[in-house]
């Protein structure tokens, strides 16, 4: 999985992370999975965004949060555990859910990982992946101002890849919408090179000339930026 310093941690919690506003639709998208009384291992729990948000709107929900990065964990300021999708360090059968939000393009061994999730869900449990998928790109907003981000969407997985390599079967898969920034201009105050996939793709030059688009269009357009990402529900193959 990609490693992260200091520095890179807190451009990732200023320029990548969204109000539980922006996020009400994830909300109501997850809800049939985080009932009372389930646990939720938020794996590649980066600064805490989800655990924060599941803590507030599913108070009865226990989540567990693990972090490969010691500067992510430090950045989030919320206990969470150390370890990965092929060494996650928690007991087998210890899970309901398992939520991985823009982590699986970093995992470079699925069938690892899918032994790991394996073992550490319960029966009937589920892995809900919120992601960028390479076939499934177009509700990303960035490509209109840098489209030479585009070179870097090979390496994100297909949904297909991510189902085969895990193992598991598909059970559910929707685009799902978010409000990333309250304007085009938020958006580029809050833009970090570093602390995005796509972004980081690009030259300096490209990028600057990405962020003179946006701050262009964000002169003469109002109202929030609205992006989307997938929600894919993957269940053990052959349950039902």
């Amino acid at each position: 999985m990609t490693r992260y310093d200091d520095v890179e941690a807190i451009s990732y919690r200023v320029a990548r992370e969204i109000s539980l506003e922006g996020l009400a639709s994830w909300r109501d998208a997850v809800a049939p999975y985080l009932l009372p009384g389930r646990t939720v291992l938020d794996l590649g729990a980066g600064t805490g965004l989800f655990v924060r948000a599941f803590g507030a709107w599913f108070p009865e929900v226990s989540v567990v949060a693990v972090e490969p990065s010691a500067d992510m964990r430090r950045a989030s300021g919320l206990p969470m555990l150390t370890g990965n999708a092929c060494a996650i360090p928690v007991p087998d059968a210890s899970v309901d859910v398992v939520w991985m939000s823009t982590v699986v393009h970093h995992v470079r061994d699925l069938a690892a990982a899918g032994a790991e999730l394996r073992r550490v869900l319960r029966p009937g449990g589920v892995v809900l992946l919120r992601s960028l998928f390479r076939e499934r790109h177009g509700g990303i907003g960035l490509f209109r101002f840098f489209p030479e981000a585009v070179r870097a969407l090979p390496g994100f997985p297909t949904v297909d890849e991510v189902a085969g390599g895990l193992g598991f079967a598909v059970r559910r898969l929707e685009a799902v919408p978010q409000v990333t920034a309250s304007s085009l201009a938020d958006k580029a105050s809050t833009l970090r090179q570093e602390a995005d996939t796509l972004l980081r793709s690009l030259s300096a030059e490209e990028f600057a000339a990405g962020r003179e688009r946006l701050l262009a269009a964000a002169a003469v357009e109002s109202g929030p930026v609205v992006d989307h990402l997938d929600l894919l529900v993957l269940g053990t193959v052959g349950a039902v």
